[in-house]
């Protein structure tokens, strides 16, 4: 049965805030993504042991596939008050914190390990102080997601083999101005739509890590992955931070405490079935194109970085100092 993102925020805003410290407490968390990926398996991973470490009495509830709407959408459920986590990225909570968008720029880091300076300095602190007073606390932030690759019908070498091309984003600004500085016409397409979108050309490319592209069967209508690697992403957790701050402080410790395992275990699999991936989709018939210019991604792309008027004046150069 799907619920619709009314009755679930109705339900949430209705209910009273937490009763007795012994009574069940009910959190639904929702994601847009398969049930095949290394981010779904995290969440369970990590609803399983908040279950065995709380002796069920909190019961994490998962809403995969934008059962609960969009991410976009389940954002503002959570800053609205309603007890619903969700699995985001910092392009979407730079609807509410401007400056935490950066973590989801182009060519940002060469690896994934190169966030853990970011996020563990006193700029990351200060946005996640940022990010309470918007009314999201993290339950975790860092997780990897992997390196976001091309789907297209032709392969794409150079930022010149992407002009014009029509290119799916999710609705959020740093997609749609880094694929706008590599040429591409982006379009904002929600991720339950792009297989449609694709096949019906309503869209000529898509992009996303390997396991999201398997995981929406993406190989069915295009074949031909480019590995430009234009965004090594990672993803976060929030939930309402009034709703956290309402909850017994042993329950809050627990949250925290799973939340960081299941970042290890998201970036551990995620590592792990890359691999996997690239053989699954060869075996389908998709050509992985891994002779490309890199450079010439990463400079074309660095006119990304200009197009963000509301972030701190030299917070790209801040950022890169601290991976320096």
């Amino acid at each position: 049965m799907i619920i619709t993102r009314r009755a679930v925020l109705a339900a949430s805003l209705a209910a009273p805030a937490l009763a007795q410290a012994q009574s069940t407490i009910r959190i639904r968390f929702a994601h847009s993504l398969s049930t095949v990926e290394p981010a779904h398996q995290a969440a369970e991973f990590f609803a399983k042991n908040v279950a065995s470490r709380t002796s069920n009495r909190v019961l994490i509830e998962l809403f995969p596939g934008e059962q609960l709407g969009s991410g976009r959408d389940v954002n503002e459920m959570i800053r609205q008050g309603a007890n619903v986590m969700n699995i985001t990225d910092p392009g979407y909570l730079s609807d509410f914190v401007p400056d935490v968008g950066i973590l989801n720029g182009p060519y940002l880091v060469d690896n994934y390990d190169q966030f853990g300076r970011l996020l563990d300095s006193d700029w990351y602190r200060s946005v996640d102080a940022a990010l309470q007073k918007a009314g999201f606390r993290m339950i975790m932030m860092g997780a990897y997601f992997g390196a976001r690759h091309m789907i297209a019908e032709k392969p794409i070498r150079r930022p010149a083999d992407m002009a014009g091309m029509t290119v799916r984003v999710p609705p959020n600004q740093m997609w749609i101005e880094t694929f706008r500085s590599l040429g591409a016409r982006p379009t904002t397409v929600q991720w339950s739509e792009i297989y449609n979108a694709l096949q019906q050309n309503v869209v000529q490319a898509a992009e996303a890590p390997y396991g999201s592209l398997w995981g929406a069967r993406l190989q069915e209508v295009r074949k031909t992955i480019s590995t430009t690697g234009h965004f090594q992403a990672l993803l976060g957790w929030p939930i309402n931070a009034g709703y956290f701050n309402r909850l017994p402080a042993d329950v809050r410790a627990v949250l925290l405490e799973e939340g960081a395992r299941a970042q290890h275990e998201m970036t551990r699999l995620t590592k792990e079935q890359e691999a996997g991936f690239v053989d699954r989709f060869k075996g389908a018939g998709v050509e992985i194109v891994s002779d490309l210019d890199i450079s010439a991604f990463r400079e074309a792309s660095a006119a990304t970085y200009k197009a963000f008027p509301k972030w701190t004046p030299g917070l790209h150069e801040t950022v890169r100092k601290i991976l320096a």
